[in-house]
């Protein structure tokens, strides 16, 4: 079976689930990680990497979604609630750019009394201070809500950001995509079918945005692959702007109602490079160092191309995760990895930054 999944990787063929399924069993680490490198490579210039130092700074912890999962929100009567306005958030945007983070990604939750013309003149004031930075701004998960709250449509809720100047909207809130895993542990959060939608309403109104993964619930193998089948067939079905990259992080089960253990560094590593195989119409695949330090660069032989050197996500930080500043020792440690790494800009809706001058992506892949 290796030989044969072997042949299709290497004609740029498509791997079936089954084989995926089959080669996540049974490959060795070295096997899958020769097989995950050889697809990122018809992307990518062999032997490198891009980074960038990036920071998740969050407007408000109120929200009213209660997944199990999350050690971050907190409920509009909680005491340590809070709703950040824009001189509020200014501290900690003018600390990113000191510590030369070029990307900021503004965060919140499902809170009940904010519409999205409330955000929309946040991110306004946003845009005009900083003009020369880039934002990410709010997650497919929120903006949903908050149109449900606007009383929006999903495109008139996509315009209304668009023509305040947001650009990105970040493919967070998936977590597992499969209605049985929401179902135990985010009924809250919605059904795959309402967040696609709402990804989808997100693109064609011309707004990049990215697709996310978090591992190490007490989600199945099935489970995953239904959330990698997902968005593999999502990614085929786009016209024009597509998701730009993939990242895959892992559950950090500290001050949780769910709790847990940890996902071990084997595994993940492992599963990140499934996840390249098998998602072959993705041209950027990320490495989490937020939730795996320095771990996690040996994701980079794992299929990986990209990866963030993170400032601060309160998120991740109340579940236990933990943020090194020291870049350059990190640097270090991906160039271990023997390759050459390089920073970059972030990434231009409908630009396949990275990509090699002419891509050797061919079969399915974009």
């Amino acid at each position: 079976m290796l030989d044969k999944i072997r042949t299709k990787i290497e004609c740029c063929d498509r791997i079936s689930r089954s084989e995926a399924e089959w080669l996540l069993v049974n490959a060795g680490d070295e096997e899958l990680a020769e097989l995950a490198v050889s697809v990122k490579n018809r992307h990518h210039v062999p032997n490198t990497a891009q980074f960038l130092i990036m920071a998740i700074i969050n407007y408000t912890n109120i929200c009213v979604a209660g997944c199990d999962y999350c050690a971050f929100y907190r409920y509009p009567h909680d005491t340590d609630a809070y709703l950040r306005d824009f001189d509020a958030l200014r501290p900690s945007i003018e600390r990113a750019k000191s510590l030369g983070g070029t990307l900021i990604a503004l965060n919140g939750g499902f809170h009940p009394k904010l519409h999205l013309k409330d955000y929309a003149k946040l991110f306004g004031l946003l845009h005009a201070e900083y003009p020369q930075q880039t934002f990410f701004e709010m997650t497919v998960a929120e903006f949903l809500f908050a149109c449900r709250v606007s009383k929006l449509s999903l495109a008139q809720g996509a315009k209304l950001l668009k023509d305040a100047g947001t650009c990105w909207i970040t493919g967070g809130g998936a977590e597992i995509l499969d209605n049985s895993f929401r179902k135990r542990h985010s009924p809250g959060k919605f059904r795959v079918e309402e967040y696609l939608a709402a990804q989808r309403a997100v693109l064609k109104a011309g707004i990049g945005s990215t697709a996310t993964m978090v591992v190490g619930f007490d989600e199945s193998i099935a489970e995953r692959f239904n959330h990698l089948e997902t968005l593999r067939d999502f990614q085929d079905s786009l016209d024009g702007n597509k998701l730009v990259s993939f990242l895959c992080w892992t559950y950090k089960p500290h001050n949780t109602k769910f709790g847990g253990l940890e996902l071990s560094s084997a595994e993940y590593l492992r599963w990140l490079g499934i996840c390249r195989i098998y998602l072959d119409n993705f041209t950027h695949i990320r490495t989490s160092v937020l939730t795996q330090n320095e771990g996690a660069l040996a994701g980079l032989r794992y299929g990986a191309d990209d990866f963030d050197l993170p400032i601060e996500d309160e998120v991740t930080q109340k579940a236990g995760a933990t943020i090194s500043l020291d870049f350059e020792h990190l640097l270090n440690c991906a160039r271990e990895q023997g390759l050459k790494i390089s920073h970059r800009k972030p990434f231009v809706v409908g630009e396949n930054s990275g990509l090699l001058p002419h891509s050797r992506a061919c079969g399915h892949a974009s």
